[in-house]
């Protein structure tokens, strides 16, 4: 008796529907997995096999073929193991009601004992099946609230395959769809945040960069020596980023689903996620790749904020892969049969030490590098990928009278409106610019178009590039950051004080700040 089961691949950040064919044969042996299966896929025969006899099921003494359909696309991981198992039951008609499969989508690895296992891309295949017009999907239960944030479609979460048996057996009863309120839920947890920019002790300066940078999308480089409060800086700037629309969360939750990053029993993520990856960090593990493209801590950071800690000590290879990426707001990862978008749309927080030793320019203490270090250091950062980053800021030690006082420091929250306001300002102005959503995507084209400058302003930054001897490339910068701090004081003109400002922002590329 043939069967067909519907089943789901993920392939990017989207479901493809795949038709799991099962055919019992009377005659003939050795059982066969057809369709482009990997290795997870033909082992899971054992686990089928265990799974039907250990609950008492028969399994067949003759030919049994699985095809996989359509068969020029490879068919990875063991999400397969559950569809296969309930075809080669309602194939030997030791399944009743078969017919009522074909409304279902069926996903979960299965244990040898019957028990289902989470799987990766719940998500994505949730939504492909309301696309396709499926009554419902059935999935580890794991998994079933992440799925259940898709509307109009009933997801069913279970824990064993018996329970599968016995809902087709009695007429699709005998379990409740999952019930999840997304927006409620959503809404309730965007500003639950453990951590506030009050915690930082003084710092103003660096804390009104980073509030520059999340108004405007701007990415930011901090520089200072050790202990100085770079990376508790830097954790913080999620608090100060307007909240994620559903869209934006739909978005970022799929990544993180088709990576298997979700908690379990997780809904959408409604926090903008951050991102720290380890200084060894490979290229393909920061941009998504593998044989079966994944994604990588880029696109895990879409939404959100990639933090680069210890900046130089990143492999150049490492970085260097980034920049196209960083213009794009996406990765493609190519391959000989297939060639995948991954969304990357980050902002890039990075942090140096100033040296080797790390003192360099230090209030107080000496620094030890020898002649000509500090530039070497400083060095292993491409000129490229520097220019991608709008603010470098010095970050230098709080003095004791600063961490003992007991004065209130301003809140996450009283930031976050004043960044919100802004992004604001810059959607309206941007409405008519599809793919650009803030000051740090304009173009040379909308930055002559959107950011008028005075005579004096003119006067005042020609100054300021003549005397501190600022390359050309820190021009475009100190434009779109005098843009974003004037969208900040809502003000329509970007008057010579925000320039001046905006000015202070370009510490590397001053003339001899390298010694």
């Amino acid at each position: 008796m043939l069967v067909k089961i519907n089943g789901s691949a993920v392939y990017g950040v989207e479901a493809i529907p795949i038709i799991i064919e099962v055919n019992w044969m009377p005659s003939g042996k050795d059982p066969m997995i057809v369709g482009l299966p990997d290795n997870a896929v033909k082992e899971s025969w054992q686990r089928v096999e265990s799974t039907i006899k250990t609950n008492g099921f028969e399994m067949p003494r003759t030919k049994v073929v699985v095809n996989m359909a359509p068969a020029d696309i490879k068919k990875s991981g063991a999400a397969f193991d559950l569809p296969i198992a309930i075809g080669l039951l309602a194939a030997t008609e030791q399944l009743k009601n078969a017919a009522a499969l074909e409304g279902y989508v069926l996903m979960g690895e299965l244990s040898l004992d019957g028990a289902l296992r989470p799987v990766r891309g719940a998500l994505p295949i949730a939504i492909q099946a309301r696309k396709q017009g499926f009554k419902g999907v059935i999935v580890p239960r794991v998994n079933a609230r992440e799925a259940g944030m898709v509307n109009n479609l009933a997801v069913y979460g279970v824990d064993h395959i018996q329970e599968v048996v016995a809902f087709f057996e009695n007429g699709e009863q005998g379990l409740t769809p999952v019930a999840v309120n997304t927006r409620d839920e959503f809404f309730f947890s965007q500003y639950d945040f453990d951590i506030d920019f009050s915690d930082v002790k003084g710092q103003e300066h660096i804390k009104r960069a980073l509030e520059i940078a999340a108004a405007g999308g701007h990415n930011a480089l901090l520089i200072g020596p050790p202990g100085a409060g770079k990376t508790m800086l830097a954790r913080r700037l999620p608090t100060i980023l307007p909240p994620l629309t559903l869209q934006e969360a739909l978005e970022t939750t799929k990544i993180h689903s088709v990576a298997g990053k979700l908690p379990e029993n997780a809904t959408l993520i409604s926090k903008r996620p951050f991102r720290s990856p380890h200084h060894t960090i490979s290229d393909v593990a920061l941009v998504g790749g593998g044989g079966t493209p994944q994604p990588g801590e880029i696109s895990l950071a879409h939404n959100g904020v990639l933090f680069l800690d210890e900046l130089p000590e990143f492999k150049r290879a490492v970085l260097e892969v980034m920049r196209q990426p960083m213009e794009e707001r996406r990765v493609t990862i190519s391959r000989a049969k297939m060639a995948i978008d991954f969304p990357a749309s980050f902002m890039l927080v990075a942090s140096m030490n100033p040296c080797p030793c790390g003192f360099h320019n230090h209030p107080d203490r000496e620094c030890t590098c020898p002649p000509g270090a500090v530039q070497k250091y400083l060095n292993k950062i491409s000129g490229p990928l520097l220019d991608r980053i709008d603010l470098h800021v010095e970050v230098t030690p709080v003095p004791f009278n600063e961490l003992s006082t007991g004065n209130r420091e301003k809140r996450s929250e009283e930031i976050r409106e004043k960044v919100i306001r802004a992004r604001e300002t810059q959607l309206e102005r941007f409405k008519d610019l599809p793919g650009i959503y803030c000051n740090a995507q304009m173009s040379s084209k909308q930055l002559t178009e959107v950011c008028i400058i005075d005579a004096v302003g003119m006067a005042l930054l020609k100054k300021a590039m003549e005397k501190l001897n600022l390359s050309a490339r820190a021009y475009d910068r100190i434009i779109k950051m005098s843009r974003t701090i004037a969208d900040i004081e809502g003000s329509e003109n970007i008057k010579p004080e925000y320039l001046a400002e905006a000015i202070q922002y370009r510490s590397l590329d001053r003339a001899g700040w390298a010694g």
